[in-house]
Parts: structure tokens; C-alpha cells; sequence
């Protein structure tokens, strides 16, 4: 072979393995830069930061919000094969993403693949009552507003319980839910809540109650859920209102007032409030009032069903500003501590004027 042919084979070798040296020197580079995309932390992201995926989006529309949300990382071949690779194409499912700092794309695309959406807290309060909790949901962010314009008939209409009064009808407690949720899915859950934990109450009630319904243990236990914010004192108030019942004495209980006074109650009940004929005022009343008063908790319902046995028929707040009563078998005993409750309360309210 002459010499030119050799040297022709030998540079075409050379060139083979230059360029089999550049194209692995180009593939661990692409590698190793689709490995730091893969693990590494995203760019552009700050703490609170969340993502929305939203019903019809495409991959690429996600990504688009991704870059729009200020990550730059990675091309869109790179993210398709990603996502291809841990089974994320196509099924990325609805809802809001946390966008944390140092999240990887493959813990961001497996949280999306796996439905690992971010869940807001609503809490019902005891003791709130329809106004109340319809005001805190309004400000609820994110939570959608379907209800605003509905007045309480409509908004129970909405909630498959047309004709019923819609005060005491949800369950005091802390409900989780997600973007794109609405005020009327929160309530229909919180309403279902209440029925099954009124149901239990009912079903677990004490022998001899002058109750008939489970209607009317709802309304007792909102009575008591706004008597006492004190859980050890729930059960033997419920037995001061349970024997009230039995020797039919009227309940003579504040706050189903207060309810009666409604929007005008300007934090002072007076002689007239307690004097003035309303379906609430139960000092001029027998009976329960005719509806809740109030969002009853499930140690409330429990209260109702279940009262502590004992003898008292009268209570009164200890004054020393605890939230305390005192509790009594006669009426002797009852004006002796209203009395000591004055005396008390004139001391506090004159020691913080000084």
C-alpha cells in the first residue's frame, strides 16, 4: 500500500476518534447537565410560591406557568423526558402546588403525578353563630365564593336543605381543602359533619330526657356552647337546663336573649332586653327556643345527650373574669352569688378604671 493511501486511513482514523471523543465529551456534558436539571434545585422560586393546575391544562401550558412563576430551569424536551421517565406524561393532576425552594423537578413533576396538592385550613369556631361564619368564609382565601349573594334560605336551598333555618347546622372543627373548593362545598361537608356527629349524640342519649328529638338536643347544646367556654363545666350545665325542663321552669338563659336582639345587641343585655317578648327570650318563654342559637361542638352534643346527675337549678358567673360559674340548688343560694358576682365585678371594672 502506497503512502498516501496509508496516511488518508490514518487521518480518517484519527478522525473517527476525535469525533467519538468530542461526542462523548458532548453526551457526559448533556448528561451530566440533564442529571443537575433532574436533582438539582429549581431556580426562581421564593417561599410561598404555588403552582395551579388547572382542569384542560396541557404539559406544555404547565410549563408555561412554571417559567411564568419564574422558573427558567431545564428545556421543554428535558421536562417531557422527565416526565416521560417517571411516568408523569399525561397524568398531572388538578390543583394547587407548593413551589418550595430547593424543590427538585423531579419532586415537583412526582407531587403533580401523585395529586400531592397544598391544603388550606378553614376552621368552624364553637359558639359562632350563621353570621359569623358566614363572614369568616368570605375572607377565607383561597377558597371560592359561591354563597355571597344567597340569603340563608337560598344558601340552604343550595345545600339540598331547603326550609331549614341554617343557624347551628354545621360542625364546629378544622376542615382542609383545596384550591378551586368552594364556601358551598366547605358547609355541605360541615353540614354532613353535623348530622353524623348529632346522630351519635342522639342514638348514645341518656334514659328520661325531656327532649323528643334530635332537633331539640341540637338546640340545648348551642344554648351550652354559649353559656361556658369551660369543657369541665359543659356537662353540669346541661344538667341545670335538663332539670329546669323537667320541673318546668322557664330556662332563663342570656344568651337565647341575645340571639333574639339579634344585629341591635350592642354588648349590654338590660332589664328591658330580658322583659322584651321574642321566640328567643327564654324569660318570658317556656321551652327551648325554636331554633339553635349557635354552632354546637361535639363535647356540646354530648352535653345535651348525656348531663351530668346532680341537684343545682341555678348559675352564675364567678366575676372573677375566669369564665367560672357558680352553680346552686335554690334561689337563696342563686341571689347570694349574683350578689357576690356584683360585688366582684364592681372590684375588677373599678381596679382597671384607676
Amino acid at each position: 500500500m502506497s503512502e498516501a493511501p496509508r496516511r488518508r486511513r490514518g487521518l480518517l482514523f484519527a478522525l473517527f476518534v476525535g469525533s467519538a471523543l468530542v461526542a462523548g465529551a458532548l453526551f457526559a456534558w448533556g448528561h451530566a447537565r440533564y442529571q443537575a436539571f433532574v436533582d438539582g434545585p429549581l431556580s426562581g422560586i421564593e417561599a410561598g410560591d404555588s403552582l395551579f393546575v388547572e382542569r384542560g391544562d396541557s404539559f406544555q401550558r404547565v410549563l408555561a406557568k412554571l417559567r411564568e412563576a419564574g422558573v427558567r430551569d431545564g428545556h421543554e424536551l428535558e421536562w417531557r423526558l422527565l416526565a416521560r421517565r417517571l411516568g408523569a406524561a399525561g397524568r398531572l393532576q388538578v390543583g394547587e402546588y407548593a413551589l418550595e425552594p430547593g424543590i427538585s423537578a423531579s419532586e415537583l413533576l412526582l407531587r403533580m403525578r401523585d395529586g400531592k396538592v397544598i391544603r388550606h385550613r378553614f376552621t368552624i369556631v364553637e359558639g359562632w353563630n350563621i353570621r359569623e361564619l358566614r363572614a369568616a368564609l368570605a375572607r377565607a382565601e383561597p377558597l371560592g365564593q359561591a354563597s355571597p349573594r344567597l340569603d340563608d334560605a337560598a344558601l340552604m336551598e343550595a345545600l339540598g336543605r331547603p326550609g331549614v333555618h341554617p343557624e347551628g347546622r354545621f360542625l364546629p372543627e378544622t376542615y382542609l381543602y383545596t384550591r378551586g373548593d368552594t364556601d358551598l362545598d366547605l358547609l355541605r361537608r360541615a353540614g354532613e359533619a353535623l348530622e353524623r356527629a348529632l346522630g351519635a349524640a342522639w342514638e348514645d342519649r341518656a334514659p328520661d330526657l325531656p327532649l323528643q328529638s334530635p332537633e331539640e338536643a341540637l338546640i340545648l347544646a348551642s344554648i351550652i356552647e354559649k353559656e361556658t367556654g369551660i369543657a369541665a363545666e359543659r356537662g353540669e350545665i346541661a344538667g341545670v337546663f335538663v332539670r329546669r325542663l323537667q320541673a318546668g321552669m322557664r330556662l332563663q338563659t342570656d344568651p337565647t336573649v341575645i340571639y333574639g336582639i339579634g344585629s341591635a345587641y350592642d354588648g349590654n343585655i338590660r332589664r328591658r332586653d330580658l322583659l322584651a317578648d321574642t321566640p328567643y327570650n327564654t324569660y318570658t318563654r317556656d321551652g327551648l327556643p325554636p331554633t339553635p342559637i349557635a354552632m354546637a361542638g361535639v363535647e356540646a352534643l354530648r352535653a345535651a345527650t348525656r348531663p351530668e346527675p346532680g341537684d343545682t337549678l341555678y348559675f352564675v358567673a364567678v366575676g372573677d373574669g375566669s369564665g367560672r360559674h357558680v352553680f346552686s340548688r335554690t334561689y337563696a343560694e342563686h341571689s347570694a352569688a349574683v350578689r357576690e358576682y356584683v360585688r366582684r365585678y364592681r372590684e375588677r371594672h373599678g381596679a382597671a378604671s384607676q
